[in-house]
């Protein structure tokens, strides 16, 4: 299924206690949320270039290709950047509630007008361009997050873990079925094959619309696991998990240490182990390798910062991470554009071709860096999140 940016995670001011970038943001957010919008694509891209499309992981054919290059996109990038991109909605929520108590202003405000706007652009991007849309889901999340924010700590607390052990007894569930349920093997849709290799956009989506549910499954079973991953989003902020003080780097030194300690054992037991345990590895432990990575990526920035000299691509992660909600529709775009046959077709074309994924990958990832890096040389913030901006103001 599809992995996978409140106002869009790059739309807040990134203030917070210790030695902000400039204009009050915390570099290491936007460079996050560009590494987010890459993963994601990551794992999406295997879906637009299965000969089923958007249907591939309703038949099972749309993981990875079974190949070394899928295995290795597969280690790296399942779950992980979903659980980092959801992550970073719940610290786009802390810095809005915060911006919200220094002004002086009443929590969430108009705030629930920022989650409905976001749920109206995930509409339209779920119907008119990418089934496995996560802004819908994202929308509703941070509404109820929202409330949350003005409870008591002990109150979030109890409400966060109990839906982690929601979501654990769900996966346990799903995957004790799988294992005692029959073996069913991918199944070739000839129909559906075709939709993607020859039908038409206006079919495309008529075909999400007739879907609508079970499209939007993953948001509906994993739901209790985004409430999970907003609220740490949120405590992480709060902790000084992304600042630049030595408390934040010595946070960032045991998240990487603990994440990707006990996580990638855990995600490669469940890969190389029997295919009923994908749900524990894409849900379970991914989210664990996810805050190895941030700790990971910090300790990269930390190390970047101190040579008080970003390179380029430093630059262009941070250029995207602030142009986030537009990179991750962007790259829908264009991956549906070369894969599918409204446009180029090269999914019906090369699909057997172990290349195809990691060359999309690469250059569709090339196109958002350096896209956004210019972009962001003449305006402030995203295409998207300008429209975004524009009608909440």
């Amino acid at each position: 299924m599809h992995t996978s940016a409140a106002s869009a995670p790059s739309a807040a001011t990134d203030t917070a206690p210790a030695a902000p970038g400039r204009k009050g943001r915390l570099p290491l957010l936007d460079v996050l949320r560009g590494v987010a919008i890459l993963g994601t694509l990551g794992t999406n891209i295997w879906i637009f270039t299965d000969a089923h499309g958007e249907a591939g992981p309703l038949v099972g054919t749309a993981a990875t290709d079974g190949t070394a290059f899928g295995a290795v996109f597969e280690l790296l990038a399942n779950g992980k950047f979903l659980s980092m991109l959801t992550v970073l909605f719940g610290v786009g929520l802390a810095i809005q509630f915060r911006s919200f108590e220094k002004r002086g202003h009443r929590w969430p405000g108009r705030y629930h007008w920022r989650a409905l706007f976001l749920f109206a652009e995930g509409t339209i991007h779920f119907t008119l361009l990418f089934a496995w849309d996560v802004l819908m889901g994202y929308a509703v999340t941070a509404v109820v997050t929202a409330w949350l924010l003005n409870r008591s700590r002990r109150a979030r607390h109890a409400v966060m873990w109990t839906a982690l052990g929601v979501h654990l007894a769900i996966m346990g569930l799903v995957t004790a079925a799988m294992a005692a349920g029959p073996n069913n093997a991918a199944e070739h849709d000839p129909e559906i094959a075709a939709l993607y290799a020859s039908g038409s956009w206006w079919e495309q989506v008529q075909f999400r619309i007739d879907n609508l549910l079970v499209f939007r499954i993953e948001a509906i079973v994993t739901f209790p696991l985004l409430v999970f991953l907003f609220l740490l989003g949120v405590r992480l902020f709060r902790a000084g998990a992304f600042g630049a003080d030595e408390a934040g780097r010595r946070l960032r030194v045991r998240l990487a240490a603990w994440g990707l300690g006990i996580g990638l054992p855990l995600n490669l037991a469940a890969m190389l182990g029997p295919d009923s345990l994908f749900f524990l590895e894409r849900y379970a432990a991914a989210p664990v390798v996810m805050l190895g990575y941030i700790g990971l990526v910090g300790i990269a920035v930390d190390r970047v910062t101190e040579r008080a000299r970003r390179g380029p691509l430093t630059a262009s992660l941070e250029s995207l991470g602030r142009t986030a909600l537009s990179g991750y529709i962007l790259q829908n775009l264009l991956a549906s554009a070369l894969c599918y046959g409204w446009g180029l077709g090269l999914a019906a074309k090369f699909g057997e071709s172990a290349w195809l994924a990691p060359v999309l990958w690469l250059g569709i990832s090339a196109v958002m860096l350096v896209g956004s890096r210019l972009w962001m040389r003449r305006f402030s913030t995203g295409p998207v999140e300008l429209i975004q901006k524009t009608v909440l103001r």
